[in-house]
């Protein structure tokens, strides 16, 4: 059988790292190509398992630079682009807002040119419920498809950004897209700046956990394998230049998803920290995921099942985040 060649872009990422091991757990027929520039949120020990396997091949690369990604597309004939590669975390985002658009932007664009050059299949670009804005604190209203889009961040600017280029070339040049906006992702193999695995290693170590404002600003949690799962779905069955939104109906305020870990793990309260609010802070994000529902997909994991896997992964993988965390992580590519 041929082997169906798919490009995924920040694969040594977070999500993008978990959706290769979902890839090639699941399809022997697939060979995975990671792409990924190794920024400091960069981890390769996570595939360690992977680096004798034929599907899979490591490529260091950067899609802000075209001529290397031409070059790359031109060697490989993918069939697949699968785009997760992005600066991701808001708060680096107000204090250097230039990246994101060199990355999220210009890089967006520079794979647009190289798959509509070399006729991919499909190209699914893996972007963010930020870029909807915000939502009240109504229960009863969620972001759909249909949202306008009202990003209030660098970050998700640069996002929706990259949604609307993405849109574009499959309205101007027929190029087969999709694009999946998905609420707050956990699981395994989660860097250690972002809420939940900080958190937890801060309280494993009995150290202060920082919560903004007052703690209720509230997010829907979706676990990163049922965030893979659609993925996958949308790729093979998505209705070209279609948007679907990925929610896992799991919604919880900051203060609710720490007091959470701290019980889970027998610890005080008074470990919690509130500071200074963060600029521009949406109250509440929340996802109605009912098209992607009726296109095939379900989630697996409900919270508290899933953040007490969560929680027990990084309980007994405490030597990978113990090395993000020093630095080490960064010279396994090197080695």
């Amino acid at each position: 059988m041929k082997k169906v060649k798919i490009l995924v872009t920040g694969g040594a990422g977070f999500i993008g790292g978990n959706f290769i091991h979902f890839m090639l757990k699941k399809y022997s027929h697939y060979r995975i190509y990671n792409l990924d520039a190794l920024t400091y949120a960069g981890d390769l020990t996570k595939h360690k398992e992977f680096e004798t396997n034929s599907n899979y091949k490591f490529v260091k690369g950067d899609i802000t630079n075209r001529e290397e990604l031409l070059q790359l597309f031109e060697v490989e004939k993918f069939d697949y682009v699968v785009h997760f590669a992005a600066e991701s975390h808001v708060d680096r985002s107000i204090i250097d807002p230039g990246i994101f658009v060199k990355t999220n932007v210009i890089g967006t664009q520079n794979l647009l040119d190289a798959a509509r050059q070399y006729g991919i299949k499909k190209f699914v670009h893996v972007s963010t419920d930020e870029v909807y804005g915000e939502l009240d604190l109504d229960p009863t209203t969620f972001f759909t498809e249909d949202t306008p889009l009202q990003p209030n961040s660098p970050y998700s600017a640069s996002k929706a950004s990259s949604d609307l280029l993405v849109r574009a070339y499959h309205e101007t040049y027929k190029l087969p897209v999709n694009i999946t906006r998905c609420s707050n992702n956990y699981g395994p193999y989660h860097f250690p700046e972002k809420l939940i695995p900080l958190t937890i290693s801060r309280v494993l170590n009995d150290e202060k956990v920082p919560i903004y404002g007052d703690g209720k600003n509230i997010r829907d949690w979706l676990h990163v394998l049922d965030h893979c799962s659609a993925i996958d779905l949308v790729m093979h069955d998505g209705v070209n230049g279609e948007v679907y939104n990925v929610g896992g109906h799991n919604e919880k305020t900051n203060l609710e998803v720490v007091q959470t870990i701290i019980k889970a793990l027998g610890k005080s309260e008074e470990l919690i920290l509130f500071v200074e609010d963060r600029l521009g802070h949406d109250k509440r994000y929340a996802i109605d995921p009912s098209k992607l529902e009726k296109l095939g997909w379900k989630s697996i994991y409900n919270f508290d099942t899933g953040i007490a896997q969560t929680i027990q992964w990084y309980v007994e993988n405490e030597q990978w985040w113990n090395e993000i965390l020093n630095g080490d992580y960064q010279k396994y590519f090197e080695k």
